[in-house]
């Protein structure tokens, strides 16, 4: 292939914006192709996204409150069923495995997380979430995304990995992003075909249009990024039983990676189907026993690789639902919602602050206690040992005592 026809010059662009986000994922090597990972602490975060606005009063349930069930007569889980917590407040009857994980000292439950004037969209709402901006301001990075640029030294290694085929904002920086691998195998496999390693191997051109330059360059990291993954993931294969479907799937890709020592600093995954209108409790009952018992999988397997003491686990939605039920059996959007975190290396677990107050509501919705932007302040200063006022901007302030 002696030049580059502009058929095929589309045809790798095509292929190398949806399968490479992050151009610069492996710079930071050593000489052996060993991922530096300058201050690094060793520890890792896992963000699980629960899309379509997760009813958190139906979650962790305020079974003591009247309100709760006045306000839901067909919708409210019975007091009977409820998994029994702490402070009058217990688990939806579908969540046994995480309230294992919660007896064991493993899960810090955060009530009523949300922000000022709250956004109902669902998309502008994620976004808002995703950026850690305020409900008035829109940012076109993530608040991961800028924490992958606030790295010292631009040690691409500190990478960021979404279990997906297409990234999320939240890992979108300004310099650096994270990349999207559904199937390491798979990846590896396209990054290798003929047409692209030949593409690759192609120089004659790359001085003489920006664009095509920056393509070429793409596509050997691209090259480079997929050999790094399935070189570290080959071997290892998780003996860890997970339920079936795509969700447990994608937690066992991501402890098949943390235990075969792929070097990443973040994870991502999702699991949808929370925009529960109607008939919301068998559906909401499904979704949530698949989160509980996936989530406990994926805990025993980092367990017996000894890297669960290295890993926080952040569950949110984007929002919660309103207080009342409404006519179809279901709930509509919310504000304030419940947050959990999962790890071996919580200083306290159990519920960090009080139920909701359903006595007073904003216009029948939740007023929130923590701001959602603190948590993630928290993550980045005293987990990830990262700048948090400077990724997140001077106003966040540390939660006390949890990490």
């Amino acid at each position: 292939m002696a030049t580059t026809s502009r058929r095929d010059f589309i045809r790798l662009s095509a292929l190398a914006s949806g399968m490479l986000l992050v151009p610069n994922f492996l710079h930071g090597l050593d000489k052996h192709g060993m991922p530096l990972m300058p201050g690094s602490n060793g520890k890792r975060l896992v963000v699980i996204q629960l899309s379509g606005g997760n009813d958190g009063l139906n979650t962790v349930v305020p079974y003591l409150d009247d309100l709760y069930y006045k306000a839901r007569p067909g919708l409210a889980i019975p007091a009977k069923k409820v998994l029994t917590l702490d402070s009058g407040l217990g688990l939806n009857p579908a969540m046994e495995k995480l309230r294992l994980l919660y007896e064991q000292g493993h899960v810090a439950v955060l009530n009523s997380v949300g922000y000022p004037d709250p956004d109902r969209s669902h998309f502008r709402s994620m976004d808002i979430w995703q950026s850690a901006s305020a409900s008035d301001e829109y940012l076109h990075t993530g608040w991961l995304g800028r924490y992958l640029d606030s790295i010292p030294g631009g040690a691409a290694a500190h990478s960021a990995i979404e279990v997906d085929d297409m990234l999320s904002l939240a890992l979108k920086g300004e310099q650096r992003m994270g990349i999207a691998v559904q199937d390491v195998q798979r990846f590896y496999q396209a990054s290798n075909q003929d047409f692209l390693r030949k593409a690759a191997g192609q120089h004659q051109e790359a001085h003489d249009h920006h664009q095509v330059d920056y393509l070429y360059k793409t596509l050997i990291e691209t090259q480079q990024s997929a050999r790094y993954l399935q070189e570290k993931t080959k071997v290892y294969r998780s003996r860890q039983s997970y339920p079936k479907g795509e969700f447990a799937n994608h937690l066992k890709t991501i402890a098949e990676l943390i235990s075969s020592g792929v070097e990443s600093r973040v994870y991502y995954a999702s699991l949808g189907g929370f925009d529960t209108h109607v008939r919301q409790e068998l559906q909401q009952g499904r979704l949530l026993e698949e989160l509980s018992v996936g989530v406990y999988s994926f805990v025993q397997d980092l367990k017996q690789h000894r890297e669960f003491d290295n890993t926080m686990i952040m569950v949110f939605s984007e929002f919660g639902r309103r207080v009342a039920q409404n006519a179809s059996g279901g709930t509509d959007h919310g504000t304030a919602n419940n947050l959990f975190l999962i790890g071996g290396g919580l200083k306290k677990a159990g519920m960090y602050n009080e139920a909701p107050d359903l006595q007073n509501l904003d216009q029948g919705d939740l007023m929130y206690q923590i701001d959602f932007r603190n948590v993630y302040a928290t993550l980045l200063q005293n987990w990830l040992q990262a700048d948090a006022a400077g990724i997140l901007g001077g106003n966040t302030k540390i939660l006390s005592g949890l990490m």
